[in-house]
């Protein structure tokens, strides 16, 4: 089940400045979750 969340205008107005061409504001956003959750943003000794 997909949720919704909703942005206010000026923080969209911002994801959009950093959008690739053809690329939506989800796929930008799962782009950023995988980089955040990739090893190299992982903390030594880090566990979940």
């Amino acid at each position: 089940m997909a949720q919704q969340i909703t942005l206010d205008d000026e923080l969209h107005s911002r994801l959009e400045k950093h959008l690739e061409e053809d690329e939506s504001i989800p796929e930008f956003v799962e782009e950023l979750l995988n980089i955040y959750e990739s090893d190299r943003f992982i903390q030594e000794g880090y566990s979940e």
